[in-house]
């Protein structure tokens, strides 16, 4: 009997014996709302309670979980469940929600039945990669959760006594609000019975730097034809239009300057002070060590372009080789065959 049946058994035990007659219907606060018939039951707590846990959840893992759910409709057609488990670091009442991996399942009878095998293979795994993490939970995809998200749940907790549920909207259009919520298992008592539910919990957001490189990258990729300009040139864009700039304004000043001298204009001391202190610096520029530095940046520069431009060359030699090879096996192959019939 696994943990959270034997919690449910405990629960029915002790109410069955504490109520004498007819049993009677005592509203509870965290009950789910009632369904009319033919609706979904709801299986998450209406009230809002506070969370035992506290969770930071990093970008990585709802990136990963996007790009399960995206890879799957494109290679299905049509969207699909995802399952997978959470990989973290857990202490005391903090939870930090670090990793993710897939789960195999199946789908017998409605029932999604996780593969115990795989995951008992993809978790040696990653102890031998994530040796301080920890198993945590696991994560769908959905609007809301339902009884076959409780089935799952149940299975899991013959992994982790207490997993949190993590659980991604893929039609979310709120812009507002991440269309990501995390639950947590609480037991309670409907209708006379020990029933378990799903409270929501609240989460932060926890980066490191190389995470919130990645974000920042996924966050400049636009779609259309903007999609087509890389990072690169929008570096150089942006480098040419502040030259471009710089150019106008020593233009400026250079015209400002003659018409003093033609006499178009009246002297001004503290603009021509400031002309100065800019001309001033020139010299600086000229110096042999600033035409060291300068053209062993250039030789750097024209290196990397050189092999950049050997490179290019030889993948397309290597190219025309392979072509040329196929096509020599094919005219090689005619002839045999040629020569079994004549």
């Amino acid at each position: 009997m696994s943990s959270a049946d034997r919690i449910d058994f405990e629960m029915e035990v002790e109410v069955e014996s504490a109520s004498s007659g007819p049993p009677i219907e005592v509203p509870n606060p965290t009950s789910p709302a009632p369904t009319t018939p033919g609706s979904n039951k709801s299986v998450v707590v209406t009230t809002a309670t506070a969370g035992s846990v506290t969770v930071s959840l990093h970008p990585l893992v709802i990136m990963n979980v996007s790009e399960h759910w995206t890879r799957l409709k494109a290679q299905e057609g049509f969207p699909q469940t995802v399952v997978g488990a959470l990989i973290g670091k857990q202490k005391g009442r903090n939870i930090e929600v670090m990793n993710s991996f897939e789960l195999v399942f199946s789908m017998i009878d409605g029932d999604i039945i996780i593969d115990r095998d795989y995951y008992n293979m993809k978790e040696e795994q990653f102890k031998q990669v994530f040796s301080d993490m920890d198993f945590l939970g696991w994560y769908t995809t959905g609007d809301a959760p339902s009884e076959r998200d409780i089935a799952v749940h149940r299975q899991i907790c013959d992994i982790n006594e207490c997993p949190v549920m993590l659980m991604l909207n893929p039609a979310g259009r709120n812009g507002d609000q991440l269309p990501v919520v995390l639950y947590e298992s609480v037991i309670d008592v409907v209708n006379g019975r020990a029933t378990m539910l799903l409270a929501p919990l609240t989460y932060t957001l926890a980066a490191e730097e190389a995470e919130r490189i990645g974000v920042d990258h996924v966050a400049r990729v636009s779609s259309g034809e903007a999609a087509l300009n890389s990072l690169v040139a929008e570096h150089l864009t942006a480098q040419r239009s502040a030259i471009k700039m710089l150019v106008s304004r020593v233009r400026a000043v250079l015209a400002t300057v003659r018409a003093i001298r033609d006499g178009k204009l009246q002297p001004r001391p503290a603009l021509l002070r400031e002309a100065r202190a800019l001309a001033n610096r020139l010299p600086l520029l000229t110096s042999q060590q600033f035409r060291t530095h300068f053209y062993n940046q250039c030789n750097d520069v024209a290196l990397m372009t050189y092999l950049g431009t050997i490179t290019k060359g030889c993948n397309a030699i290597n190219q025309l080789v392979n072509r040329f090879n196929v096509l020599y096996d094919r005219q090689g192959m005619g002839r045999r065959m040629r020569g079994l019939f004549f």
